[in-house]
């Protein structure tokens, strides 16, 4: 069983030999090195061969003939085959000779068409290099030209479309390898032109400030002039009445007088012909759009704008800041709009000429900051301005300054609140002002009637202060005005603080009702608080002499005459009626009345004050035992100097006069009865008393001769009735006729007080008692201290019961 299995194995092994590649056999014979039956194996294998040698035998047997008859062929071949190759040989030589002309001519063909192929991809490269090559100048030209915008557009198409298409090539990648520090170098050069700018901006807003401010005043004069040549026709008739009677005032500067057409037109024409440069003119707003595209550009559009705005904030409030001294003068004033005005105006160009780098809303933030800001400085420094016509050029300034802005679109109705508040400011530095010139005028003037000497002297006064006065124009000349020369002056300081009060008010846009309010309450304030004051300076100043007080009045009721010309004044230059309904009327009446009547309490302390001046030279013997037949000389002084006072109140009315006469004699009179009562005076003689009784007497010759016309009968004479009565009771000794009646309406003694009797009674009493030490031995002495004190003793019973 096992021979039979090796001897298929065998027979596999054989006929896979027969039909493998001999590469592949090894593991075929390794098999049968590996098996024990190998001598079997090498048996079969012969066997195999030989049976093979056997096979291949009879194949060449079988064909050898037909190989034979082959060879023979082929020799035959050889031989037909060698002339063949002679012929062949020679034809090829033949055709040699013929093509060789032809392959030098194709030869040179081919290195032609080797040439152009060279050429046209040179071409072709070079059509795809060029560009990119002049793009490069173009861009070293723009760099060195400072045109980076226009670098940074050449540059992004280089790197996008020219770079890609030229190839790989060395010069390309340097130029690729370049572009980003090309970039950056493009955005630092272009941030750097804009921080110049924006120095530039900074140093030279007040120059663009000015300028603007400079349109808008040529655009407001162009405004007014239209306006004046529409209104000419309408208003030259009220022109012509707030000019009449104020001829002076018109060549001392009325604001009417500043609106001639003709000035008007002269400037207009100036300048028309000298246009002023736009902000756009004086600045180059170039560095700003260049900087915005090239970082749109480069994507970074939001890290300009943010840069811009926060460096614009910076400045703003740089530009907010007011210098300390900016008060001192108009110029620090113009100064800081002109800076202001400046950044808006570069704020504005910048909103409308570019997209987005600022918006209404950014500039409206920065205008509320200015607003508030610059309105707080206004109040601040203006507050230590006390110059009203420094107030007037700063308001004037502050309007040009809100009609620049205005023009440009920003909200200024809070700078007009500002400049109203300024208003009060301003009244009271005028007021101050007015003060001042008031008292000058009142110190400087001589209180005497004005000489008019000829007409020319009337109408030049008459053209300071409305006198009209028919028995005064029947006189010729020379003559007097009843009036001193502060009258005029202070009708005419009336007028001009009315102007003043008047160019506040103008381009504020008040209504004309609003600014005669205005002027009207200012007025008011002048006349009620200024003038007064100053009045009652003029009035209670020292060393004040009758004779001015009595000019004083005299000035005062000539001005209180001519309140109603200052009510048609401020109404011909405000057009508003002054019989519109809540028009505020003047108080100049009530204040020349006050200023006169504290006039007239002064004359009559005056007087007093010089009645008391001649008393304190009274110098009475009290114990005189009997009376002189004349006056003392103090009192006849006294009565002189009474007449001669009492005759200047001639211009003065008659009631004034009267109540100054009357009030002098009844402090003459009460006077003299303390000078008698008063407490040094222990002891009175009857001579004493009879001599004060001719000095009564003396005073009432004065009260009877009437030294001021106007008094009817003897009412003069009661200012010293009292003491008439207390003289007639002691000196005639009327006792009991005085206690009889006492208390009855017809009592011959009715104005004798019982305490003043008795005080003057006890001065006797006592007087007798120690000149009469040794007298009371006799009888008749005895008799009259007796009665004495009956009448001392009747008296205090008579006052008890009184009073009980």
């Amino acid at each position: 069983m096992a021979s039979v299995e090796t001897a298929a194995e065998h027979e596999r092994i054989l006929r896979e030999i027969e039909s493998t590649d001999t590469n592949c056999i090894g593991p075929t014979l390794r098999s049968v090195y590996d098996g024990q039956e190998h001598g079997l194996f090498m048996d079969k294998l012969e066997a195999r061969i030989r049976n093979h040698d056997r096979e291949i035998e009879k194949m060449c047997n079988h064909h050898f003939q037909g190989f034979v008859d082959s060879i023979t062929e082929l020799l035959k071949v050889r031989g037909e085959a060698q002339k063949l190759k002679v012929q062949v040989t020679e034809t090829n030589q033949k055709l040699q000779n013929d093509g060789k002309q032809l392959l030098d001519a194709m030869d040179e063909l081919r290195q032609c068409r080797l040439q152009q192929r060279n050429i046209a991809t040179t071409i072709d490269k070079l059509t795809h290099c060029l560009p990119v090559l002049e793009m490069y100048s173009r861009l070293q030209e723009q760099m060195r030209a400072k045109r980076y915008y226009p670098a940074l557009c050449t540059l992004e198409q280089l790197e996008q479309t020219c770079l890609p298409k030229a190839g790989q090539y060395r010069f390309c990648s340097i130029m690729a390898d370049n572009i980003p520090r090309l970039r950056t170098h493009i955005r630092d050069v272009s941030m750097s032109d804009l921080k110049d700018f924006l120095e530039s901006i900074r140093k030279h807003s007040d120059k663009i400030g000015e300028t603007a401010m400079k349109q808008a005043q040529v655009q407001r004069s162009l405004d007014n002039a239209l306006t004046h040549q529409q209104r000419a026709g309408s208003g030259r008739r009220s022109r012509k009445e707030a000019g009449q009677g104020t001829e002076l005032d018109g060549q001392g500067g009325s604001p009417l007088s500043e609106q001639d057409s003709g000035i008007l037109d002269v400037e207009d024409e100036e300048e028309e012909d000298d246009e002023v440069p736009g902000a756009h003119d004086l600045v180059d707003f170039s560095p700003v759009y260049r900087c915005l595209h090239i970082y749109t550009v480069l994507g970074a559009r939001d890290t300009f704008e943010n840069y811009y705005r926060k460096q614009r904030r910076k400045q703003a409030r740089l530009v907010l800041q007011p210098h300390s001294n900016m008060h001192e003068t108009l110029e620090g004033y113009s100064r800081y709009f002109n800076q202001i005005v400046g950044f808006f105006v570069v704020e504005d160009h910048v909103l409308h000429t570019t997209q987005g780098l600022v918006n209404r809303a950014y500039v409206e933030e920065l205008w509320e900051l200015a607003l508030s800001k610059t309105i707080a400085a206004l109040r601040t420094h203006s507050s230590y301005c006390t110059d009203p016509d420094l107030i007037l050029d700063l308001k004037n300034l502050t309007v040009l300054f809100t009609d620049t802005l205005q023009g440009y679109g920003f909200p200024v109705n809070q700078l007009f609140d500002m400049l109203l508040e300024m208003r009060d400011q301003y009244g009271e530095m005028l007021l101050k002002k007015w003060n001042q010139s008031f008292r000058q005028i009142l110190d400087q003037d001589n209180y005497s009637p004005i000489p008019v000497a000829t007409e020319e002297e009337h109408k030049r006064i008459a053209g300071h202060f409305p006198f009209n006065d028919p028995e005064w124009e029947k006189m010729p000349f020379p003559k007097k005005l009843p009036f001193s020369e502060f009258v005029p002056k202070f009708y005419s300081q009336l007028k001009e603080f009315i102007y003043a009060c008047l160019k506040y008010s103008e381009d504020l846009h008040l209504s004309s009702t609003e600014i005669d309010d205005m002027i009207r309450k200012s007025t008011n304030l002048l006349l009620t608080r200024t003038l007064s004051n100053c009045l009652q300076y003029a009035i209670k100043k020292k060393n004040v002499g009758l004779a001015e007080l009595v000019q004083i009045i005299i000035n005062t009721t000539h001005l209180e005459q001519s309140c109603h010309y200052l009510e048609e004044f401020i109404s011909n230059i405000t057009s508003v009626p002054p019989d519109t309904v809540g028009a505020t009327k003047l108080y100049g009446t009530s204040t020349f009345k006050d200023a006169r009547h504290a006039a007239e309490e002064e004359i009559y302390t005056n007087l007093n004050q010089k009645i008391d001046q001649f008393l304190q030279l009274a110098d009475y013997d009290w114990m005189a035992p009997q009376g002189g037949g004349q006056a003392s000389d103090y009192l006849s002084d006294l009565i002189a100097f009474l007449c001669s006072t009492f005759a200047v109140f001639t211009h003065l009315p008659g009631k004034v006069a009267q109540t100054a006469c009357m009030s002098a004699c009844k402090h003459l009179s009460t006077s003299l009865l303390q000078l008698l009562l008063e407490a040094d005076v222990r002891q009175v003689s009857m001579g004493a008393l009879q001599q004060f009784n001719v000095d009564v007497k003396e005073c009432e010759r004065f009260a009877r001769a009437g030294p001021v016309p106007g008094f009817q009968g003897d009412t003069l004479l009661l200012a010293f009735i009292d003491l008439r009565q207390l003289l007639d009771l002691f000196t005639q000794w009327d006792w009991s006729t005085y206690l009889a009646d006492y208390g009855r309406p017809t009592s011959k003694y009715l104005r004798v007080n019982p305490h003043t009797a008795l005080a003057l009674l006890e001065k006797m009493k006592d007087t007798s008692r120690k000149n009469n030490m040794f007298a009371q031995f006799r009888k008749n002495e005895r008799d009259k201290q007796k009665l004495i004190d009956t009448v001392v003793k009747q008296l205090r019973n008579l006052i008890s019961s009184h009073q009980s």
